[in-house]
């Protein structure tokens, strides 16, 4: 970032882009250009992020692709509201917990056939084009299937976590011939090809989504996963269907915070936030140590909840409204101290609760529709699980349930997993500001929490919210079954003080350094005064941001 941009901040940032008419933000600023040239074209924002998701399947296979699952939240400039899209996949029917338990399996593995679970992408591209959509999906995918065929150029963040990918994934069948060249990963410039995918690709816009879960491509995904040992199957394709599901939201100062439902993690940023705002963050400061204490006790105790709660709707026995009530935050915020770090606290009391690596893209037109999208294959490239012929990998989501009997997120056949990626909107006085992500697994929620403090509290602009150093900690109890009982450890990226870091560390928290968990941001906002768009895209990724 330029150092030579005076801020009188702690940071360096840039400015924001905007346009008139129309916006996309991506992590891959091809795809931002695929996503403008649609709109240009006269498609919608739903089109353009449709084209600008299976653009980045291709572009940055390393965090997702249409073997994975997707979660939309859509402004309708229409019906003047929020559309909630759950496209997430459930479980192979004939796999169960006792077959874990009969063969030795306490936890579900990272990689390979076991943690695979339905790819929902493909359908999610479909209810949500069948539902807002104007272009023909032969028009939407044909840029991504160009690029698959005739090449582009890998970006340098990109080719650095494609070479990570490799090891843990070369001995799954069809991985190394389909997603490597000659076994290893492509080069920082290299030029890219995927005649498989494109094939793929061209067979999905012509034939509709059912090619892909009862046609052909089911066949050879279902017959492959068969013969090497897994349990997904052709009828586990055939039986899958998205929900549309309704966005849930608190109030935070005046600002509608919206997050999807469980199975995602969403509703945890809305019990940070639900907490922080009983407290005067404001005054606290960005960057004090009191700010970066009382987020990470927040964080604690929602993630404690998350680990017990969260799972199927279908399976939790707890309610979503009360998990997000200002009563329930108030009486979690009572745990805190503010003096000393908490090496574990309790989730919430049923009784008392019980009633009766991820890409993410933003786009906005020209009508006032606006989309947050965010799609992955779950631990970068997924499980390494490559049908043959087909040029994606299958998702691993299937890792994320735990093997505890009477857990709300035990395996199940047929359920939905836990899962970790979530969009995120926000309206004021019932109008669309802002949509917004932030990718990484469990950092999503907190930097969500994040940055609608640096927004609201610390009067950031947009493109300064995503720039500013984030707080990470990792070490709660998960949903798979961990339990968090150390405190766990707390990373805060370049830009905090030090005489900040050595107070926090009097207060007990565990602080280490790490290069690259804070995750990756994408935004627009419908300016309120102007109506303008302005779009913003953080360095940590490749992306831009970009309209017309």
């Amino acid at each position: 970032m330029a150092a030579d941009r005076i801020t009188g901040k702690t940071f360096a940032t840039r400015s924001e882009v905007m346009a008139p008419s129309a916006m996309t933000a991506t992590s891959h600023p091809l795809a931002t250009q695929v996503a403008v040239d649609i709109l240009r074209k006269g498609g919608n924002a739903i089109d353009a992020a449709i084209a600008a998701n299976a653009a980045l399947g291709l572009m940055e296979p390393t965090s997702n692709g249409i073997g994975g699952d997707l979660f939309a939240i859509v402004w309708d400039a229409k019906t003047k509201r929020l559309c909630g899209l759950n496209a997430s996949g459930r479980s192979p029917l004939s796999l169960s917990r006792e077959w874990f338990a009969e063969n030795g399996i306490t936890k579900i593995p990272p990689y390979g056939p076991l943690p695979v679970s339905v790819p929902g992408a493909v359908d999610g591209w479909f209810e949500l084009h069948g539902r807002f959509g104007k272009l023909p999906m032969t028009e939407i995918l044909q840029p991504a299937i160009d690029y698959a065929r005739n090449g582009h150029p890998v970006h340098q963040t990109i080719a650095f976590y494609w070479n990570q990918s490799i090891e843990n994934r070369a001995s799954y069948p069809g991985f190394l011939g389909q997603m490597t060249i000659d076994g290893r990963a492509p080069a920082d410039g290299e030029v890219w090809r995927n005649p498989n995918l494109a094939n793929t690709l061209e067979q999905i816009a012509n034939e509709g989504r059912d090619v892909f879960y009862k046609g052909d491509i089911a066949r050879v995904i279902g017959d492959y996963m068969q013969a090497n040992g897994g349990f997904l199957s052709y009828d586990d394709l055939a039986a899958h269907r998205s929900t549309w599901v309704e966005p849930v939201s608190i109030n935070y100062r005046g600002y509608d915070i919206w997050e999807l439902p469980p199975n995602g993690q969403g509703i945890a940023a809305l019990q940070i936030l639900g907490i922080m705002e009983q407290h005067d963050v404001a005054a606290m400061g960005f960057g004090s140590a009191d700010y970066i204490h009382l987020f990470l006790e927040a964080k604690k105790l929602a993630f404690e909840d998350r680990a017990r709660f969260y799972s199927d709707p279908a399976f939790m026995d707890v309610s979503v409204e009360l998990l997000i009530s200002d009563e329930y935050a108030a009486s979690r915020n009572r745990l805190i101290d503010m003096s000393q770090a908490k090496n574990e606290f309790p989730h919430g009391d049923p009784a008392l609760l019980r009633d009766g690596d991820t890409i993410y893209l933003a786009t906005a037109d020209s009508e006032g529709n606006m989309v947050s999208l965010i799609q992955s294959n779950y631990r970068g490239m997924g499980s390494g699980m490559t049908p043959p012929g087909l040029g994606f990998v299958l998702q691993d989501r299937g890792e994320l349930f735990n093997l505890q009997p009477g857990h709300p997120n035990t395996f199940e056949p047929g359920k939905l997993p836990f899962h970790t990626i979530i969009p995120a909107f926000i309206t004021q006085e019932g109008k669309p500001l802002i949509s917004f992500g932030l990718m990484g697994g469990a950092m999503q929620p907190q930097g969500h929490a994040q940055i609608v403090a640096n927004i609201v509290d610390f009067k950031m602009g947009l493109q300064e919210a995503g720039d500013a150093p984030r707080i990470h900690h990792s070490g709660s109890s998960e949903p798979t079954g961990e339990v968090m009982n150390d405190g766990g450890i707390v990373n805060l990226e370049t830009g905090f003080e030090y005489e900040v870091i050595r107070e926090l560390m009097n207060r007990g928290h565990n602080i280490e350094f790490a290069l690259g968990p804070y995750g990756g941001y994408q935004a627009i906002m419908k300016h309120p005064q102007y109506g303008v768009y302005i779009g913003a895209s953080e360095s940590r990724k490749d992306g831009q941001a970009a309209g017309y």
